[in-house]
């Protein structure tokens, strides 16, 4: 992490346990950069249970964040203990929320690391989406100018990697993470496993080692290791269950 510095742009990947860089999450709390701008697909608080089993959680760098650039905050699934997670930041002027969608947000990061001048799009046209961006009209549609993303960190998670850098991902663990890879201009990425050259065949490889510079391999013992990955898993649906049972038999009680 001594290649993150305050007021640095940050981008990851953020869907939930799939292939979010819990790991790097954290060292960048323990890092105590700020004044940071962070974008991600959501960003949402997570009960401290399930992130002691190994659940990432992006909000523990809110004391650190004076923007966030995302297509999804807040969520109702884990219930009112995230109701005001965000205080009165907004509102104090301390905290800028900037939204766009997931698409939007993706291919933003596509066109940073293609070295694009943005692209245009009909989502959020007549909208507050369009406030203080270009607007355009093409073949007699009306558009808006979406500006690239070139992260100064790209915080990524693989599940493998060779000495050189390159990344396997496993499954949807994939997301944004390859596309976030290009487009930074740091990549840290955080690994289940580092193997030697030559054990990952050519056809399998996503990110090349050139858009990465730092491998973190995550230590067998710790929360975010595969190894803690089905303790993990259990976690979340014993979690999830016993709201289910919770909102149940508040339901039933509401109808008497």
């Amino acid at each position: 992490m001594a290649g993150v510095h305050d007021g640095d742009v940050i981008a990851a990947h953020y869907w939930g346990v799939a292939g979010s860089p819990g790991y790097l999450f954290r060292a960048l709390v323990e890092r105590g950069v700020k004044d940071l701008t962070v974008c991600f697909n959501n960003f949402l608080p997570i009960p401290e249970r399930l992130r002691e089993m190994g659940f990432a959680d992006p909000t523990v760098l809110l004391p650190q964040v004076r923007k966030i650039v995302t297509a999804f905050i807040g969520t109702r699934v884990f219930g009112s203990m995230n109701a005001d997670f965000l205080g009165t930041r907004v509102e104090d002027g301390t905290l800028e929320i900037e939204s766009t969608t997931h698409g939007a947000l993706i291919e933003r990061l596509h066109a940073g690391a293609m070295g694009l001048g943005g692209f245009y799009s009909p989502v959020g046209v007549g909208t507050s989406v369009e406030k203080g961006k270009e607007k355009r009209v093409i073949n007699g549609v009306e558009y808006i100018l979406e500006e690239p993303l070139r992260p100064d960190v790209g915080l990524v998670k693989a599940a493998r990697a060779d000495a050189r850098g390159n990344l396997v991902y496993r499954g949807s663990a994939r997301g944004a993470n390859p596309i976030i890879a290009m487009a930074s201009r740091y990549t840290i990425a955080e690994v289940f496993e580092v193997v030697e050259l030559g054990e990952l065949g050519p056809e399998e490889i996503v990110t090349p080692g050139v858009y990465v510079d730092r491998i973190v391999r995550i230590p067998d013992d710790d929360v975010y290791s595969l190894s803690r990955r089905p303790e993990t898993i259990q976690g979340i649906v014993e979690f999830a269950l016993a709201r289910l049972a919770e909102e149940a038999t508040a339901a039933e009680g509401g109808g008497q």
